[in-house]
């Protein structure tokens, strides 16, 4: 399913690893960018004066910054006749405040003209994904390097594109909108539940089957569901934004606030919960026997645990034929929740979709014996070495059916 294009969102970017002189405002005030020719070409050559600009720092694996500042493009010989030497001057702000070396710079300029700088810390998941999404390697150094969108340049978006777009705040496009409008008619302006809307994805791809490629069926059910409940999200939270937060002539901010908390909280639980009944699904068409949130030892519950509770608590059953699934569909530093489940099992197994995590999380994962399993399709988002340590889902639904008819 596409989502449009990044040409879109950004007409071009540059991008360059952070200098010491950039980063550190203690070594210098300067606050500004050599005009490079890579920069030229993504700024062009008129003057642009203290132009309202957003910064966003990416920071580490939990948390973020996102500030407003002017910058200003300018030609610091503009009165001579021969010469020229552009610069970039920013101001500093909350995002350059806590800026360091090494750290990678995106500068991205959209259809609008707007600038963003993006700065995401030096081997994280977050810089992995930004390089991901803009075909950024990772020789980069001290200089620009430049990447255009328009014509040639462009890349189609799709479901990993968009997670990565709404990490720097882009709301993604919608797809098929006609046909999704359609299939949700009858809910109106109410959510059904998780187990309906994941159900209803599963209906309307009657073509995609997990006995044939597991990795793809279970991108394909997510990626519609997806596109399904924002499109019913988006006429729901229309229709609340246009009855308005008002009371007797006064805004109601805290009413306001309360409804985009429960939007955000409404996404991120959703999500989790569709990648369960989805992989639920291919369990049960794939004939593997199962229990789902089934509690072992104490608060334990591990969201698969297989073949079943009877043979977990049966001391003779042999733990080298039991497995568990952890299920999360984004990472960030939760994937240690999973080491405290299922405490006879010893190598545990994680399902995620979050692209391009980070070297030194996957390391940590290989130290603590936890084995990380990512759908086939996303897998060219890690590194060649990462992805020879992945599992699929093929690989991981093997496996179980491996132990069972042992």
């Amino acid at each position: 399913m596409r989502y449009g294009s990044l040409s879109d969102h950004f007409t071009g970017i540059v991008a360059k690893r952070l200098s010491a002189v950039e980063a550190d405002t203690a070594r210098s005030n300067q606050h500004e960018f050599n005009g490079t020719n890579e920069l030229r070409r993504l700024l062009g050559g008129e003057r642009i004066e203290r132009k309202p600009s957003r910064f966003i720092w990416l920071g580490g694996e939990n948390e973020g910054i996102t500030d407003d500042a002017p910058v200003t493009w300018y030609d610091a010989r503009e009165r001579h006749p021969t010469r020229s030497e552009w610069r970039l001057y920013f101001q500093a702000n909350a995002v350059t405040e806590v800026a360091q070396a090494g750290d990678l710079l995106v500068v991205a300029r959209r259809p609008s003209g707007d600038l963003m700088f993006i700065v995401a810390p030096q081997n994280s998941t977050l810089e992995n994904q930004i390089a991901w999404l803009f075909g950024l390697d990772h020789g980069l150094g001290a200089g620009f390097r430049y990447e255009g969108f328009e014509g040639a340049g462009d890349r189609g978006l799709d479901f990993v594109s968009n997670y990565v777009l709404e990490e720097i705040g882009i709301e993604p496009e919608e797809p098929e909108a006609d046909r999704l409008d359609e299939i949700l008619g009858r809910f109106g302006a109410q959510f059904p539940s998780s187990r309906t809307f994941s159900a209803l994805a599963r209906q309307n791809l009657p073509e995609v089957d997990p006995r044939d490629d597991a990795d793809a069926a279970l991108l394909a059910w997510i990626e519609f569901e997806e596109a399904l409940f924002r499109r019913l999200e988006r006429h729901i939270v229309a229709a609340r934004l246009e009855a308005g937060f008002f009371t007797d002539g006064t805004a109601d901010v805290d009413g306001f606030l309360q409804f985009s908390l429960s939007v955000q909280n409404r996404r991120k639980s959703r999500m989790g919960l569709s990648l369960e009944n989805h992989v639920e699904e291919m369990l049960t068409v794939l004939g593997l026997r199962y229990a789902r949130g089934a509690r072992t030892e104490g608060n334990s519950k591990p969201d698969f645990l297989f073949p079943g509770v009877a043979e977990y608590a049966d001391p003779g059953y042999s733990a080298d034929r039991l497995s568990m699934l952890g299920v999360k569909s984004t990472l960030k530093d939760r994937w240690r929740q999973v080491l405290a489940e299922a405490a006879r099992i010893d190598r545990k197994h994680l399902l995620t979709l979050e692209p391009g995590i980070s070297t030194h999380q996957t390391n940590e994962m290989i130290r603590h014996s936890l084995q990380l399993v990512v759908p086939r399709g996303l897998h060219t988002t890690y590194t060649p070495e990462q992805a020879g340590w992945l599992m699929t889902v093929r690989g991981f639904l093997d496996l179980v059916a491996a132990r069972e008819a042992a």
